[in-house]
C-alpha cells in the first residue's frame, strides 16, 4: 500500500462515492505507484471504482489511485502560471481540454505578523533578561547568499508549492511562467530619460529627512506655520515597518502637530504616495521561482513568457479578464475546451505560537493565547456541509455552536450545533472550493483592445 492509499478517505458505500464524482468534470488518475496518468470521465471512475480496480485518494480535486497495473500512455500536458503579488492562477491543458485550473490568495500578513513579533520579543527580553548588547555576526542575509526577505520568500514558495501540487496530478510536460520586469523610475517619472536615472530625485540631499523638509518648503503640511512652532519632524503617513521610509510615505509637520496628531486630536488629510511594492516583488521573483523550478525539475521544459502575448492570446480569442483565464492562455493551448469553473484557493495560516495575547485583561492576569484545537471534532478552517451548503468554520465556540462561512465571507450560518454539521475535509493550508467561471461574450469586430 502506498503513502497516498493510506490516506484515503473512508467511504460507506459507492452511492456516496457516485454522488461526490458527479459534482467532476474530471477525474484525476494516480497508477499504482502514485504517479500522475491522464484523467478520466466519472463513468470510467465509477467503474473502476465498482470493479475494485481503483481507490479514492482525494476529494478535491477528485482523485482515483489504481489498485492494478496498466498502460500509461500520456498526452503532452502544458501547465500556465499567471504569477502575482496577490493572486496566483493555474492552468493546464491539452491540444483538446483544459483539465485544471485554479486561482490561489496569498497571504498578506507576513510583514504584520513578523513586526509583531519582533515586538514581543524585545519587550520579553527587556522583562525578563540582563542586558545584551546588540550583535551583529549571526544575521541570516550575511551567512547565506541569496537571502531574501521573509514576505517574499513566503509567496515564492506559495508559487512553487502550487505548481507542485498539479504537477503531482497531472503528467505535465511543459511549464510556462509569466515574468514581469517594471521600470521603476519610468512609473515614477514618465518624463525621465538619459542620465536622470543615474542622479534621481534625492540628488544632492544628505538623507531622506533633508530632501522631505525641501520637498515641502520647511513648512508643516497641516497646519502651514500657523502654529509658529520653529521645530520640524518628518512623520511616517503608514505605518514604517509596511510602509517604509520612501519619500512618499513621509510628510514635514511641526512639533505642536505631530504630536496632536498622535494625541488623536486631529487628522490629517493628506495620503501616502504610490506604493510600489507589488512591482518589487514581481522583479525579485521572476528569475527565482524560474530557476528553482529549473534546479528541482530538470526534465521538464520550463519557460518564461510575457504579459504583453498573454494579453494578445486573451483578447485575440475574446477570452474574459481572469487570473485563471491568463494561466490559460500562457499554457499556449487555446483551441482546448475551456472547463468553464476553477478551484478558488485561500492561503491560511496554520500556527499561532503567541503565547500570552498582547494586551493584558483587567485583574492583571496575561491571558494565555490558546482555545480549544478540536470542539466536538471539528477544528477551526475544517470543510464541513450544512444543509446542501457547502462551507468552512471561521469561529467556534466551547459549546459546540460554528460560525461557518464561505470563502468570500459569505455567512452560511453564524452559530450553527455540531449536530447538524458534517464534516468533508480537514483542515489544510490552502481552503479550497469550487467557482464558476463568468463568461464575457467576445470583442465585436472593429473594436479595440481591451484590458
Amino acid at each position: 500500500m502506498t503513502t497516498i492509499l493510506k490516506t484515503c478517505f473512508a467511504a460507506s458505500n459507492l452511492a456516496k462515492i457516485v454522488v461526490l464524482m458527479d459534482a467532476w468534470d474530471i477525474i484525476v488518475v494516480l497508477n499504482k505507484r502514485g504517479k500522475p496518468l491522464m484523467p478520466c470521465s466519472p463513468a470510467k471512475a465509477r467503474h473502476l471504482l465498482k470493479e475494485k480496480k481503483a481507490a479514492v485518494v482525494r476529494r478535491t480535486p477528485f482523485t482515483i489511485q489504481l489498485t492494478i497495473a496498466t498502460g500509461e500512455s500520456k498526452q503532452p500536458v502544458s501547465l500556465g502560471v499567471d504569477a502575482g503579488y496577490k493572486h496566483v492562477g493555474l492552468s493546464a491543458s491539452t491540444e483538446k481540454a483544459e483539465l485544471y485550473a485554479s486561482e490561489v490568495e496569498l497571504r498578506q500578513d507576513i510583514t504584520d505578523l513578523l513586526s509583531a513579533r519582533r515586538a514581543l520579543r524585545q519587550s520579553r527580553r527587556n522583562r525578563k533578561t540582563r542586558y545584551r548588547a546588540p550583535r551583529f555576526d549571526n544575521r541570516i542575509r550575511t551567512k547565506r547568499k541569496g537571502w531574501l526577505a521573509p514576505s517574499v520568500e513566503n509567496r515564492i514558495n506559495a508559487h512553487l508549492s502550487r505548481i507542485e501540487t498539479v504537477i503531482r496530478l497531472l503528467p505535465v510536460t511543459k511549464i510556462s511562467v509569466e515574468t514581469t520586469s517594471f521600470d521603476m523610475q519610468l512609473l515614477k517619472n514618465s518624463d525621465i530619460a538619459g542620465k536622470e536615472y543615474q542622479e534621481g530625485e534625492q540628488l544632492g540631499f544628505w538623507n531622506v529627512r533633508e530632501y522631505v523638509l525641501f520637498r515641502d518648503g520647511h513648512v508643516c503640511q497641516h497646519c502651514h506655520g500657523r502654529s509658529k512652532d520653529p521645530v520640524l519632524n518628518v512623520h511616517h503617513l503608514e505605518s514604517r515597518r509596511t510602509g517604509g521610509d520612501s519619500p512618499g510615505n513621509l510628510i514635514t509637520l511641526c512639533e505642536t502637530c505631530h504630536k496632536a496628531l498622535h494625541r488623536g486630536e486631529i487628522t490629517l488629510k493628506a495620503k501616502r504616495g504610490q506604493s510600489f511594492r507589488a512591482e518589487t516583488f514581481m522583479g525579485i521573483m521572476r528569475w527565482e521561482v524560474l530557476d528553482r523550478l529549473k534546479a528541482s525539475h530538470p526534465k521538464l521544459e520550463v519557460q518564461n513568457t510575457y504579459g504583453y502575448r498573454t494579453k494578445h492570446a486573451r483578447i485575440s480569442n475574446g477570452i474574459a479578464k481572469s487570473h485563471c483565464a491568463d494561466a490559460f492562455c500562457i499554457a499556449g493551448n487555446l483551441g482546448a475546451e475551456r472547463l468553464g469553473e476553477f478551484l478558488f484557493q485561500k492561503q491560511t495560516r496554520r500556527n499561532n505560537r503567541q503565547i500570552h495575547k498582547l494586551s493584558i485583561p483587567k485583574g492583571g492576569i496575561r491571558k494565555r493565547n490558546q482555545v480549544p484545537f478540536e470542539v466536538k471534532g471539528f477544528r477551526l478552517f475544517d470543510k464541513v456541509a450544512y444543509k446542501g451548503e457547502e462551507g468552512f468554520i471561521f469561529g467556534r465556540r466551547s459549546s459546540g455552536y460554528f460560525d461557518v462561512r464561505k470563502l468570500d465571507g459569505t455567512h452560511i450560518s453564524a452559530g450553527i450545533s455540531y449536530k447538524k454539521l458534517r464534516l468533508l475535509e480537514k483542515r489544510q493550508t490552502y481552503l479550497t472550493e469550487i467557482r464558476k467561471e463568468e463568461a464575457l461574450p467576445p470583442l465585436p469586430e472593429g473594436r479595440g483592445l481591451r484590458a
